[in-house]
């Protein structure tokens, strides 16, 4: 597994996208998704909707369980991913690109967001 090295990283394996014009792109890992399994369900924050770095904000179930996602940041909902709610299994073949969850315009990043290597060593992979 690569995790791009663009990308910072939370340890409930959610990855964040640099902020452009105060908003970041939030996904979970490929480590997370082949953790899950087969990603049959997916339920996302809706726009307009406030987050908290640290929370649940939504729900991913795969055939095998019902796993939590958690925001890496604090701020409001701008675009969730319709693609990955009409087809959750986005999740599992393109973690990284087409398989991202939501947006946020971000009030502040958290200083405990992983760098690449960081998470690499942190999740084993």
């Amino acid at each position: 597994m690569s995790n791009p090295q663009q990308l910072r990283y939370s340890k409930e394996h959610e990855w964040l996208s640099a902020v452009e014009d105060g908003v970041a792109t939030i996904g979970i890992t490929e480590y997370a998704a082949n953790a899950l399994g087969d990603v049959v369900f997916a339920q996302l924050p809706e726009v307009g909707d406030t987050v908290t770095a640290g929370e649940t904000c939504g729900e991913l179930e795969s055939t095998k369980s019902v796993s939590d996602l958690y925001s890496p940041v604090t701020g409001e909902v701008t675009a969730f991913n319709q693609d990955v709610v009409d087809d959750p299994s986005l999740v599992n073949s393109a973690p990284f690109e087409g398989g991202w969850l939501f947006k946020v315009r971000v009030e502040g990043e958290p200083d405990d967001l992983l760098s690449a290597d960081e998470y690499t060593a942190f999740s084993g992979n």
